[in-house]
Formats: structure tokens, C-alpha cells, sequence
């Protein structure tokens, strides 16, 4: 029996009373059919509704030749009328997201001539496929362009035209479909064939946002979030940038700037403290000037500065310098320099010995340990 689809209908039926014609016990629940629906089975992209019948969970819904299934996590009783409530949070989520994608993707299709070749709704957000390259500076056109819809609240229109009307109407799709098909319509911006639920109006998107648009196989993959999630996004973002000013001591639309300016004061910082830290490890390696093999430990040193340390001291020693920052708990970064010899076969027994690992070529070997200070210092010893 075929079920009566209520969410065509109605796109804004939360509840409905409907009478329970079949249910079956299935591996991962029970299978419930209805006379009539108004929980959205997955398909065209958007995933399906959940909710409750009475006291049973609707965990997933589908349709099955012309039948929507319901899996349930209780049985219901056959002839039984039951009411059906849709999460709708989460309905009208998916809702916004879906209207949103037909206009920016109805967009793209009339700039472009590019069409939509994949579309996933996440949980955070949206991803859309397109078989064109867009130029990234076309991306605030396109956004400006759909919510232009937005903001005229325009009806979106579902209708299922006769074949004859059918051939006489252009819409966006990637291949001829067989009638009837079901076309949304967005006035003066999409008209496409999909068989998902969508907003009544364009204002109730909201708003839609496009945060990202990535070169995707032959064309590119768009990021985007609308509605809700967009409000959401933005006011993380927000959030994050007032912190950024509050700490740049700069006006909340002046932060790109601001950060401008500290990453240039923090590259001039970083040269001058590279100058002083060479200048620092030439002194070093002076006071070892000719007393050949050097063991030698700085906790502070990052593992670059292990190596320019250790490449100081052997310039000066005429022997190998093994230079290790680290501490017992964590272990130790090292490097072993010797300007005259290969020192890789020592890394390598190092490595074995004190449980380290480590590479490099004639004369040089960078790697690390875990082993403590006393450890090392023995292992030299010997």
C-alpha cells in the first residue's frame, strides 16, 4: 500500500495522527508502515527525519518501492492509530540547508554553467560538489547574489508538472529524467528537479554563508553553512575575533591588521634572536676550543638549535660534539657533529643502546632518545 506522503503537503507538519498497517521485526529494530507520513525518508541528498511514534523511537526512515518504513526501536500494533512527532530542530535544519543549496547551486549554474555533483549535509557543515572551476574572487558575488534571495522571502514552489508541461520547462539537471518529476522552484533563481523538503519561503534560510571553496577533481568543492548553523558559526567567530582584539588591543574590524603588525615585529624578533643565539653558540663553542669529543646538555633548546649548538662546538673541538636538550621524564632530542669523520655508525649504536632513533649522512646524525642524563653520560663514558 502506497503511504500518503504528508511532508509534500505540508513541509511544516510537525505532528500528524496516522494508523498503523504494518510492522515487522527487522535485525536492527521493528518496521513500521503508516497510511500516511509526515517523516521524510533519506534521499536526494538530505538525510532523513527522526522523532517518535507514541512511545517508539523512529531511528531511521525510508522509503521501500511506495512505501515509507519507519525503523522503530518498540513494535506498534497493526490497525492501531498512532501520532507522529518530527524532531524538528533538527528538520528544519536540514530544511534550511537544502533551500540554501539549490539557490547558490542555481547560482553557479547560471554563471558557470556548472553543475551540482555531490551534496552532503554534515554535522557541522555543507558540502556541495561543482563540475566548473569558480574563480575564488567570484565566491563574494555569489554569496551577495543568494542572499539577495534570502532577503526577498521568495515562495519556493514544489510542483509536479504533466509530461507535456514538463518538456516545455528548462531546469537544471545532469541528465534527462523520466516522467513525472518533482521540480522546486526558486523564482528568478533555481529550477531543478529534487525530491527532498525544503523551506516554505527563501526567508526561511535565514542566512547563508559560504566559508570555503576548494579546487575539487576537474571542478571544486563548496563549504557552507546556513540558517541556524550560519548564526551559530558566526557567533563562534565572533567570539574568537573579540578575544583577538581584546589581545591585539585593536577595534574588533581592525584585527587583520593588527595581526599583520605582530607577525611583522615577530619575524624582525625571530632574526634578531637567531643573530644573538649564533653569536651565544660561537662563545659556546670557543670554550671548548680543542678538547675534541664534547658531551654537552641545554634543556631549553628546540631541535634546530640542537644542531646549530652542536655544529659550534665541533668547529672549535676538532672532535664530536654530541649535543642533547631534553629531560629524564620526556627524553632528549640530540645531535652528533663531527667535521672529519662519519659519526653515523656512533648515532646509530646511541640509538640502539638508550632506545632512540635518528638518521643523517657523513659527518652529521639528528635524532632522539629515551633515556635519562646519567644514561647518556655513561654511554660516552664507555
Amino acid at each position: 500500500m502506497n503511504t500518503r506522503k504528508l511532508y509534500y503537503e505540508d513541509c511544516l507538519l510537525r505532528s500528524f495522527c496516522a494508523t498503523v498497517i504494518g510492522c515487522q521485526q527487522r535485525e536492527n529494530g521493528f518496521a513500521i508502515t503508516l497510511d500516511a507520513t509526515a517523516f521524510y525518508p533519506e534521499g536526494g541528498g538530505q538525510a532523513c527525519d527522526i522523532g517518535t511514534l507514541d512511545e517508539s523511537n523512529v531511528l531511521f526512515v525510508k522509503e521501500e518501492d511506495e512505501a515509507v518504513v519507519h525503523l522503530c526501536d518498540k513494535p506498534l500494533e497493526v490497525g492501531k492509530t498512532v501520532t507522529g512527532t518530527i524532531d524538528w530542530t533538527r528538520r528544519f535544519d536540514l530544511m534550511q540547508q537544502h533551500t540554501g543549496e539549490h539557490i547558490v547551486s542555481g547560482i553557479i549554474h547560471r554563471l558557470f554553467g556548472g553543475h551540482n555533483t555531490g551534496f552532503h549535509v554534515g554535522a557541522d557543515t555543507v558540502t556541495v560538489d561543482f563540475d566548473c572551476p569558480i574563480p575564488a574572487d567570484r565566491i563574494p558575488e555569489i554569496e551577495t547574489l543568494a542572499n539577495e534571495a534570502v532577503y526577498l522571502n521568495l515562495p519556493v514552489k514544489c510542483t509536479v508538472p504533466s509530461e507535456e508541461e514538463l518538456s516545455k520547462i528548462p531546469y537544471r539537471t545532469k541528465r534527462p529524467l523520466p516522467w513525472p518529476v518533482r521540480l522546486v522552484e526558486v523564482p528568478g533563481y533555481d529550477t531543478c528537479a529534487c525530491c527532498g523538503v525544503h523551506t516554505a519561503y527563501t526567508g526561511g534560510i535565514g542566512i547563508i554563508k559560504l566559508l570555503s571553496c576548494i579546487k575539487f577533481h576537474q571542478g571544486v568543492r563548496m563549504e557552507m553553512v546556513c540558517g541556524a548553523r550560519a548564526f551559530q558559526y558566526l557567533s563562534k567567530v565572533y567570539e574568537q575575533n573579540r578575544q583577538v582584539s581584546q589581545a591585539f588591543s585593536a577595534k574588533i574590524l581592525e584585527t587583520g591588521a593588527a595581526a599583520a603588525r605582530m607577525n611583522e615585529a615577530l619575524a624582525q624578533e625571530k632574526f634578531r634572536a637567531a643573530g644573538l643565539e649564533k653569536q651565544l653558540f660561537d662563545a659556546i663553542g670557543k670554550e671548548f676550543a680543542g678538547k675534541g669529543d664534547v658531551v654537552y646538555f641545554d634543556d631549553t633548546l628546540q631541535p634546530a638549535s640542537v644542531r646549530a649548538l652542536a655544529d659550534a662546538i665541533a668547529q672549535h673541538s676538532h672532535g664530536t660534539a654530541a649535543v642533547f636538550s631534553g629531560s629524564d621524564e620526556k627524553g632528549y632530542n640530540l645531535c652528533l657533529v663531527n667535521k672529519t669523520e662519519d659519526v653515523r655508525i656512533l648515532g646509530q649504536e646511541m640509538a640502539k643502546a638508550l632506545t632512540g632513533r635518528g638518521g643523517g649522512k657523513d659527518g652529521f646524525f639528528q635524532g632522539s632518545v629515551n633515556a635519562t642524563k646519567a644514561q647518556i653520560q655513561a654511554f660516552f663514558h664507555q
